[in-house]
């Protein structure tokens, strides 16, 4: 991991964007203090856990016929509940 002022990293932005993708992330300090970091995009995707869409979640969702349900239990049509109303 390497630092550079905000003004290199600037002039040289191509260079430090390459480098994050093959892995070497860059820490951008203004003054002297770390204002930004540069890292790749695989790596971004370790530290955020990216998890996918919710439109992704329901086409990946199985069909009826997949999914195995308990079967309701038998009912006595002969006795009905008794309800106030």
């Amino acid at each position: 991991m390497r630092a550079l002022q905000l003004r290199d990293a600037k002039a040289a932005f191509s260079a430090v964007a390459e480098q994050a993708a093959t892995g070497e992330e860059t820490i951008v300090t203004r003054h002297g203090h770390p204002v930004a970091m540069v890292l790749g995009y695989e790596a971004w995707q370790c530290l955020t856990g990216v998890r996918p869409s919710f439109a992704d979640l329901l086409l990946d969702f199985p069909g009826v016929e997949a999914i195995s349900r308990d079967p309701a239990p038998p009912r006595d049509p002969a006795q009905p509940r008794d309800l106030d109303l």
